[in-house]
């Protein structure tokens, strides 16, 4: 088993991050780990309490004019972008990583780690509480129902819901 290591704390200044546009605002309680990694369009908006995880691996890229609740957790260790104009309610979770058999002789923590990269293209709605699995990509316009977990992709203007998440209808029908 390997030793567990500190990741830091999450504290970062503007000047740390990869990009960073100049209307970005930052509410208090905001952490960012691998700012180096981490691309911010103009525009952005990023909650109280809010925790990009850019990793050392992975890269976190946000699109221009997106706003970003409280207490959002993004891990983007397998890569995560998020396009232009979408809205990602309070406390919603994308996860890029995941632990893979190993068989039942290998404590499932020890498992090596697979990574899947997350895509959220433009004008798309994540609803509060909502959960993005790795290798998802939510298509142009969709919107994600609140405390939705989203196990496939989603299609462009879709309207999805439920844990797993799926299709209700599309958006103009």
């Amino acid at each position: 088993m390997r030793r567990f290591q500190s990741h830091g704390d999450g504290r970062f200044s503007r000047e740390q991050l990869a990009a960073c546009g100049p209307h970005v605002v930052f509410e208090g309680g905001v952490r960012i780990w691998h700012p180096d990694r981490v691309h911010l369009g103009d525009n952005v908006y990023v909650g109280h309490d809010a925790m990009l995880k850019g990793y050392y691996r992975g890269t976190l890229r946000i699109g221009d004019d997106t706003w970003v609740g409280q207490g959002v957790f993004i891990h983007a260790a397998g890569d995560v972008t998020i396009g232009r104009a979408v809205g990602v309610g309070p406390f919603c979770k994308f996860l890029t990583s995941f632990h893979g058999e190993a068989g039942r002789d290998v404590p499932i923590l020890a498992a090596p780690i697979e990574f899947r990269a997350i895509v959220v293209e433009d004008d798309c709605d994540i609803g509060v509480g909502s959960v993005i699995l790795p290798g998802v990509t939510i298509g142009r316009g969709a919107q994600i129902g609140a405390g939705s977990v989203v196990t496939k992709d989603v299609p462009a203007y879709a309207i999805v819901a439920g844990n797993p998440a799926k299709l209700l209808r599309f958006r103009g029908d």
